[in-house]
């Protein structure tokens, strides 16, 4: 691990997946985006492993605006067709750099269901077992930008700029510099909602040394694949 601000986290970690046995909690280095899973606390939820990368995080962070509290609350997504209620600390260090997160996932298809029957017993009607729960947008992979709120938009561009200086980082730090390494770095991004934010193609070329054409070559040459 490459930051022991980070090794505090751990404990936390068990902490909670061991009052709440049906949790999983993911600690993240996001100094290490690509394999940026550093700790699993009961992962059986979504089978997170020491190693991998992260899903949802950027998407989550820039939707909520990334607050300044860090906490990213009460998102949805699915896995293996059951429903996953998460919510994510963005942890930042003293400078308020961005260094890692802390994720807890649940499974609540059965709760769903258990409301579901119980609403339908009691009303005839069926609940609405989404109500009170912010579902994420169906993005993954999209290079539309978002509307963010004027007062975070800042927040947020650094935030992701943040994050690409990182993924970047890490592939210079592998030694990865052929076209076909960029190319899977680009995929990487798009995938994870680098291009949800305004501004974010203008900065990723410049970083990487590409006129905003190129790089939408690259893009469309990715979208053309799936």
């Amino acid at each position: 691990m490459s930051n022991k601000n980070l090794l505090p986290y751990f404990s936390v970690a068990e902490l909670i997946a061991r009052t709440f046995p049906d949790a999983e909690v993911v600690l993240h280095d996001l100094s290490l985006p690509q394999h940026s899973v550093i700790y699993v606390a009961n992962g059986t939820v979504t089978g997170r492993k020491v190693g991998q990368t992260f899903h949802h995080l950027i998407e989550k962070a820039v939707f909520a605006g990334n607050p300044e509290d860090g906490v990213v609350d009460n998102y949805t997504f699915e896995k293996d067709g059951r429903q996953i209620r998460s919510s994510s600390l963005l942890i930042r260090n003293e400078q308020k750099k961005l260094i890692g997160a802390l994720c807890i996932n649940i499974d609540t298809t059965q709760a769903s269901a258990l409301l579901n029957l119980a609403q339908g017993l009691l009303t005839g009607r069926r609940a609405d077992t989404n109500s009170g729960s912010k579902a994420l947008p169906d993005s993954l992979g999209q290079s539309c930008p978002v509307t963010v709120e004027k007062s975070n938009e800042e927040s947020v561009r650094q935030f992701v700029n943040n994050m690409v200086d990182s993924m970047i980082r890490e592939l210079e730090l592998e030694g990865k510099h052929t076209k076909e390494d960029r190319l899977e770095l680009i995929r990487f991004m798009d995938e994870r909602g680098v291009f949800l934010v305004k501004g974010s193609m203008e900065y990723v070329a410049g970083k990487l040394g590409l006129s905003k054409v190129t790089l939408y070559g690259y893009l469309d040459k990715i979208h053309g694949k799936r």
